[in-house]
């Protein structure tokens, strides 16, 4: 693998909106391979897949589903602890 790729070892988080139960999920399962390649640190967890996408957004796009919002939230702060820890 070339380690000189602009992208290797800059650390990366993967969440995914579905409109069906597992759709997402799937596709994270190949994105992750491609980010094996690639030599990106990717977050293993927490894992955000946002099934059923229809009932979590309002008309207008915003998420309303509190829960999902929380995993958000823990998603972004493993990512910023994740980059504070690879600057090192």
């Amino acid at each position: 693998r070339d380690q000189t790729h602009p992208l290797s070892g800059k650390p990366l988080a993967i969440m995914s909106v579905s409109p069906s139960l597992l759709g997402g999920a799937r596709v994270q399962y190949h994105l992750r391979q491609v980010c094996v390649v690639l030599n990106l640190e990717v977050l293993n967890q927490p894992e955000v897949f946002i099934g059923l996408a229809a009932g979590k957004f309002s008309a207008d796009g915003k998420l309303t589903d509190e829960e999902t919002r929380s995993r958000i939230a823990e998603l972004i702060q493993a990512l910023v602890d994740q980059a504070r820890k690879l600057k090192k």
